[in-house]
C-alpha cells in the first residue's frame, strides 16, 4: 500500500526541492515539485451509475415495501432525526469527526517536520548548516538500502567523500568486490529516496565523480561537492546556483 505523504517545496540554488513527510518523519526528497496526485478511475473514464428511477424500473419485486413506503408508515417514536439533532448539537469547539476535511491524527507532527525540513535546507544552502537533525522515516527502505544509507547518513559528513567500495566495506555488507560490487552500491545511491539529506552525492567513484540520479545528474553532484568544499571550484561554478 502506498502511503500518502504531506509535501512542501523550497527554492534553492540547486533548483526546487520537495520534501514529503509521514507521521514517522521525513520519507522523501525529490528535485522539482511534489508528485502529482492521480485520482483513481476506470480506464474508460468514470463509470456512469443509473439513476434511482432507472434502478427502480429494473428492481425485482421482492414483496417487501421500498424504503420510501417504509418511511411513510414508520411509527413516530418521538425522537428527533439526525438532521434535527445536528441543528441542536451544542458547539463544543472541537471539530466534527463527520465533517469532510478534518485533519487526520499526526498532522501537527507532520507540520513540525515539514517546517524543520524547510528551515534546515534553507540554512544548508545558505552555508549555515553542515548536518541535518531531522527524523528519517526508514519504513519504505529495503533492508539493504537501510543498512547502507543509514551508515552513509551517520558517518560521511559535510565536505567529505567516500568511494562506493569504501561505503560497502564501512556498511559491513562486503569486504571484497565479489560480495557486493561497487555498482551495487551505486544502484542503492541511485534509488535513495531522501537525497541531499541522506548525502548520496558524497559517494564517488574510485576514478572520478560517479553518477547521480537527482536533478540534472552529475553536474548537480559536482555543484554540491564544490559547495561543501569537497572539490575545488570550476571556472563556471557559482554559489548562486547551477550554470545556465
Amino acid at each position: 500500500m502506498v502511503r500518502e505523504l504531506s509535501w512542501t517545496t523550497i527554492e534553492t540554488p540547486a533548483g526546487s526541492l520537495s520534501a514529503g513527510v509521514s507521521d514517522a518523519g521525513l520519507a522523501a526528497v525529490r528535485f522539482g515539485g511534489p508528485p502529482a496526485r492521480t485520482p483513481s478511475r476506470r480506464p474508460d473514464g468514470p463509470a456512469s451509475r443509473p439513476d434511482k428511477d432507472t434502478q427502480d424500473q429494473h428492481r425485482p419485486n421482492t414483496g417487501r415495501p421500498d424504503t420510501d413506503t417504509q418511511d411513510q408508515h414508520r411509527p413516530n417514536t418521538g425522537r428527533p432525526d439526525k438532521d434535527t439533532q445536528d441543528q441542536h448539537r451544542p458547539n463544543t469547539g472541537r471539530p466534527d469527526t463527520d465533517a469532510p476535511g478534518t485533519d487526520a491524527p499526526g498532522t501537527d507532527a507532520r507540520d513540525h517536520v515539514l517546517a524543520a525540513t524547510r528551515a534546515q535546507l534553507a540554512e544548508y544552502f545558505a552555508g549555515q548548516r553542515r548536518s541535518f537533525e531531522l527524523p528519517i522515516d526508514w519504513a519504505d527502505f529495503s533492508p539493504l538500502q537501510y543498512q547502507v544509507l543509514s551508515v552513509l547518513f551517520d558517518s560521511v559528513g559535510y565536505g567529505e567523500t567516500i568511494t562506493y567500495g569504501g561505503l560497502a566495506r564501512r556498511a559491513g555488507v562486503g569486504t571484497d568486490v565479489t560480495e557486493l560490487p561497487a555498482r551495487a552500491i551505486g544502484r542503492i545511491m541511485g534509488s535513495n529516496p531522501v537525497p541531499v539529506i541522506v548525502p548520496c552525492h558524497r559517494v564517488v567513484a574510485g576514478n572520478g565523480l560517479g553518477g547521480f540520479s537527482g536533478g540534472i545528474g552529475p553536474e548537480l553532484k559536482r555543484w554540491l561537492l564544490i559547495f561543501e568544499g569537497a572539490l575545488p571550484p570550476t571556472l563556471d561554478w557559482t554559489p548562486a546556483g547551477l550554470p545556465g
